[in-house]
Parts: C-alpha cells; sequence; structure tokens
C-alpha cells in the first residue's frame, strides 16, 4: 500500500509541481475553452493526455523508446504554444471538427509530455521486475492532478464570466494569449539546434 501511495503522490507532484509549470499551461490551454456542462468532454481530454503520457513512460521504462531530451524539452512548450494559437484562431467556432482536433493534441501532446518525465521515471522504476503496477499507479496520480487543475480552471472562468461579464470569447483570448506569453521564452531557452 505505501508504495501505491508513493508512485500516486508523485503523479499528483508531477503535474501539481509550480517550479516544473508547463504541465498546468497545458492544462490551463486545453481546458480554457470549455465549460462546465462540456464536463464530460474536458475529463475524455485529460484521460486521452494520460494514455498518451503513460504510453511514453511505459516504452522507456522498458527500455523500448530513447529519444533526445533536449528535443523534447523543446517541444513540450511548443505544443503548449500550438494549443494556445489554436485557440485564438478557433475561438468562437463550433464544429465537431474542432472536438477531434482537440482529442488528437491531447493524446499526441500527452505522448510527447511523457517523454519529457521518461528518463527520471525510468530511473525510478529502476530494474524492477513489476513496472506496470507504478506506471499504473503514477498514472491514477497524474490524472487525479490535472482533475483538480481542470476543474479549478473551469470555476475561475464560470467565476469570472459570470462575476465581472466577460464573454466566454474575451476569457478564451486573454487567457491563450497569456499562456502563450509563458511559453515563448521557454521555447527560447530550450532550442535545440
Amino acid at each position: 500500500m505505501d508504495e501505491f501511495i508513493l508512485y500516486v503522490k508523485m503523479g499528483l507532484n508531477h503535474v501539481l509541481d509550480f517550479s516544473a509549470y508547463d504541465h498546468i499551461l497545458f492544462l490551463i490551454a486545453l481546458a480554457v475553452v470549455f465549460s462546465f456542462h462540456q464536463l464530460k468532454k474536458v475529463l475524455w481530454l485529460i484521460t486521452l493526455f494520460t494514455i498518451g503520457h503513460t504510453l511514453t513512460l511505459a516504452l522507456s521504462a522498458y527500455g523500448v523508446l530513447k529519444i533526445d531530451v533536449a528535443i523534447i524539452e523543446f517541444l513540450i512548450p511548443l505544443t503548449i504554444f500550438i494549443t494556445g494559437v489554436v485557440n485564438i484562431f478557433n475561438v468562437g467556432k463550433t464544429s465537431s471538427t474542432k472536438d477531434n482536433i482537440n482529442l488528437i493534441f491531447a493524446l499526441f501532446f500527452g505522448l510527447i509530455h511523457g517523454l519529457g518525465f521518461s528518463n527520471y521515471f525510468r530511473m525510478m522504476v529502476g530494474k524492477e521486475e513489476d513496472k506496470l503496477m507504478p506506471l499504473i499507479e503514477f498514472a491514477l496520480g497524474i490524472e487525479l492532478s490535472q482533475v483538480i487543475i481542470v476543474l479549478g480552471i473551469l470555476i475561475v472562468g464560470s467565476f469570472v464570466q459570470s462575476l465581472f461579464k466577460v464573454s466566454k470569447r474575451d476569457w478564451i483570448l486573454v487567457i491563450s494569449a497569456i499562456v502563450i506569453g509563458f511559453v515563448i521564452p521557454m521555447m527560447i531557452d530550450r532550442v535545440f539546434w
């Protein structure tokens, strides 16, 4: 039971660590376009992200996948930047195509973000025979923390939009622009070429 709690806590801390806020920025960019009546859709998005994240962690833990960390460290803020830009260009548009793009983004970007943590996770589980349970426990912690953050984003968005009469469009534009403003320096600092 102690090991279960350890890996769940590690998953929680992986996302909720404010010194490594790129994960939080991605969740903000991903969730800002939604409201509470779309909670089921948002939960699917973060679950797909967790699946992608866990898949690359698994491939790394089992020694199947090894990618240059410098490339991944650049791609992580790039995925956040792309999500923010897509939010801005799609603000006010409604379509199932946009929803499908969000699902693809969540899964694909989850794969990339998982690679960013893969070396550390591989060292963490080391030569343990059973790597599957720590992966599942860690993924559970990630999923729980993402639900906490997304609920927070939805609550703040609802509060700001209703109390200050901010339109949904303006909320998405401002928050997406702020996220983009945070990740541009991250991308510049992490240029690998």
